[in-house]
């Protein structure tokens, strides 16, 4: 079984900032080739999660309806694009929470590995930030970074832990799973 995680602000869609929340439907916008890798994966017979933390929702500055109006449109371009997002999850809850869900902590790769009964052994990540690559090795994934978000190559020499691999973009990362 092949599995991919994949991070939601700056992998599959535009990053909206630091401390800045995708908070409208109207401020949700695909990266290019985003959709057309979901869809390779899929093809290619990848099972593929969303993995995100999405505090906004926690904190008030968007409620979750409007998370759940914002996933309804991007499972629906996805799909009409031929691709498929198995399950989506979230962390709504804010850091200070201390839940066991909330990036970098492993608990939403986990929820997936129960509910679909999957070894996370073997699968990968794929995130813009130094927090996806921890999330993917503290549940044992392998990492993938792409540059298309909150992390740059020129801040390489205070990333906390080192991907496993580093790609501009969640297309190019996919071109190169599917080989």
């Amino acid at each position: 079984m092949k599995i991919v995680f994949i991070d939601r602000d700056g992998v599959i869609n535009k990053y909206p900032g630091d401390r800045l929340y995708v908070t409208s439907l109207r401020r949700f916008s695909f990266l290019p080739g985003a959709k057309k890798a979901i869809a390779l994966l899929h093809r290619c017979g990848f099972m593929v999660f969303v993995a995100s933390n999405q505090a906004g929702v926690g904190r008030g500055v968007y409620s979750q309806k409007t998370l759940d109006l914002i996933t309804a449109k991007m499972l629906t371009e996805i799909k009409t694009s031929g691709g498929l997002i198995r399950k989506v999850y979230y962390c709504t809850h804010r850091r200070e929470a201390g839940c066991a869900c909330r990036k970098p902590k492993p608990g939403l790769l986990k929820k997936a590995a129960r509910e679909f009964k999957f070894n996370l052994k073997g699968v990968y990540f794929i995130g813009d930030s130094i927090r996806d690559i921890l999330t993917a090795r503290a549940a044992g994934c392998k990492s993938i970074l792409v540059l298309s978000g909150k992390e740059k190559l020129s801040n390489k020499k205070h990333w906390e832990a080192e991907p496993d691999l580093v790609f501009k973009d969640l297309l190019a990362a996919a071109r190169f799973l599917v080989k």
